[in-house]
């Protein structure tokens, strides 16, 4: 049997032999070794420092998570209990309506003869009453002594507001755009001193005659600057000379009564449980430094 086949290839074309293939391995060995060993570093190194990164955020997101879920609850808690601060409120408020309606009915019912006449006009808005009365059956012309059918009157008038609690009793003087005349301008110079001297009358005589608390009022003269018609006639300067008792809330009352709301939605809560398998760290402190 005879077999052909290629010549074997002379000496200079073996590998082993040739110097540029034998550089040429040793190079690729040496950077193998290289590409090898910054891979490793890479690994071990900044990929280490990538894992703990992100360990760090994995912790990062779930503590988010908790606190999200936490603020959640806080808000259906609070959004409970503003709504029945809410409704506390309003009830109250109705409370305090129906009051002050009380008030007014037996207000009117007092002063029915002045209403009828239109001496005294009450009128109410919500829980504040306003009794206006006019100056012609509380003044003198032009003095800021009470008359003696101002104070049957205001004794009237008194005996309704001593029933009453927890309330501001605003006393208000107006006058109209005439000056004092020459014998009142020593005394009152200006319709302000008028105004004022006449609602702090009123307020001594509710005080000492008709028995109405003192820490609930205040008198306070308005001058001729707050007109309820015409200073032009007759007719609206006798409207605008006047005497207003306004009831309101007591601010004082009402700003505790938030604080008290406030300070109650403000205390701790427990915090909301926290979902199986998260761990919490230990609170680490540093050492205390030595003197």
């Amino acid at each position: 049997m005879v077999c052909f086949g290629l010549p074997a290839p002379s000496g200079a074309f073996v590998r082993g032999d040739n110097p540029m293939w034998n550089n040429l391995s040793r190079i690729l060995f040496v950077f193998g070794l290289i590409t090898a060993g910054a891979a490793a570093y890479l690994y071990w190194g900044y990929g280490g420092q990538l894992r703990r990164e992100n360990a760090n955020y994995r912790d990062q997101a779930r503590e988010l998570s908790l606190e999200n879920q936490r603020l959640k609850q806080e808000v259906i808690y609070l959004g409970k209990r503003m709504s029945k601060e809410i409704a506390e409120l309003s009830k109250q408020k109705q409370v305090e309506i129906a009051k002050v309606r009380n008030t007014r009915n037996e207000m009117i019912h007092s002063l029915q003869s002045e209403v009828a006449q239109g001496q005294i006009k009450i009128t109410q808005l919500a829980d504040r009453l306003s009794v206006n009365i006019v100056n012609r059956i509380l003044f003198p012309s032009g003095k800021a002594r009470i008359s003696s059918q101002g104070k049957k009157v205001l004794a009237r008038v008194g005996a309704v507001l001593a029933k009453t609690h927890d309330k501001t009793i605003r006393i208000e003087g107006f006058t109209d755009n005439v000056p004092p005349g020459p014998r009142l301008r020593n005394r009152y110079p200006t319709n302000w001193e008028l105004s004022t001297a006449r609602a702090t009358n009123v307020v001594r005589f509710l005080q000492d005659s008709a028995g109405v608390n003192p820490a609930m009022m205040e008198a306070v003269g308005m001058g001729q600057y707050h007109p309820v018609a015409s200073n032009k006639t007759v007719g609206g300067r006798s409207r605008n000379r006047r005497i207003e008792i306004i009831l309101a809330p007591r601010y004082s009352a009402l700003a505790a009564q938030l604080a008290r709301s406030a300070a109650a939605t403000s205390k701790p809560r427990p915090a909301p449980g926290k979902p199986p398998g998260h761990r919490t760290e230990p609170e680490t402190r540093a050492p205390a430094a030595s003197h």
